[in-house]
C-alpha cells in the first residue's frame, strides 16, 4: 500500500512540474526570507468577491486566454484576495509576443518588488492563507529595518488537480526599508 501512495505522489507531482518556467525559486516550506522579484509582464483576472469565493474561476479565465493565444504556462500564479484578482505571467519564450487586453483579461507591467514571504504545504484555504499571514505580520513587527510596502497575496505552485497535502504555496507581503527607522530603548 505504501508502495502504490509513493507511485502516486511521485507522479502526480512529476506531472505538474515538467515545462513550467519558474518566475522565482519556491521558499522553502515554514520559512520566512526576503525575496527581490524582477519587473514582469503579468495576465490578469479580476472579480468582485474574494480570491477564495472563485472557485477557480479566476484560473479558468487565465487558461482560456494563454491557451488561445498560444502562451506557455508558467510558475507560480499569484492571488489578490480581496477583490480576488489573479496573475499568471509571460515566460522569456513568448515575452516578444503582442498582447492585447480581452474582455476577461488584462495585461500589465508587474515591477520590481521586495517581499518577505513563507513557503507553505496543503491545500489553498482561506483559513491556512490567514494562519500564514499573520506570520508574516510578526516577522515584521521583529524586524525594525522594514516596513509594510503593500498587501499580501496569494503565491500557488500548482494546478487545480493536484491532490491538497501535494500542493505548495506562499505568501507574500510587499516591504521597504524604513527611511528612518526608530531606534529601541
Amino acid at each position: 500500500m505504501k508502495f502504490y501512495f509513493f507511485i502516486l505522489v511521485w507522479i502526480t507531482s512529476s506531472v505538474y512540474s515538467f515545462g513550467y518556467e519558474a518566475m522565482h525559486e519556491k521558499t522553502p516550506v515554514g520559512i520566512i526570507k526576503i525575496l527581490n522579484l524582477p519587473e514582469r509582464i503579468a495576465l490578469e483576472a479580476s472579480s468582485k468577491v474574494s480570491y477564495f469565493d472563485e472557485n477557480n474561476g479566476l484560473f479558468r479565465k487565465l487558461f482560456r486566454y494563454i491557451s488561445n493565444n498560444d502562451i506557455a504556462m508558467t510558475t507560480p500564479v499569484e492571488a489578490d484576495i480581496t477583490p480576488g484578482k489573479m496573475r499568471f505571467f509571460v515566460g522569456a519564450d513568448d515575452i516578444d509576443k503582442k498582447f492585447i487586453d480581452s474582455k476577461e483579461v488584462k495585461i500589465k507591467s508587474v515591477p520590481t518588488l521586495k517581499v518577505i514571504a513563507i513557503g507553505i504545504r496543503g491545500g489553498y484555504t482561506k483559513a491556512r492563507f490567514l494562519e500564514n499571514e499573520k506570520k508574516l505580520y510578526h516577522w515584521l513587527t521583529e524586524n525594525k529595518n522594514f516596513e509594510k510596502a503593500g498587501e499580501t497575496y496569494g503565491v500557488y505552485w500548482n494546478g487545480p488537480f493536484v491532490p491538497g497535502l501535494l500542493k505548495r504555496s506562499e505568501i507574500h507581503l510587499p516591504i521597504q526599508k524604513k527611511t528612518n527607522p526608530k531606534k529601541e530603548k
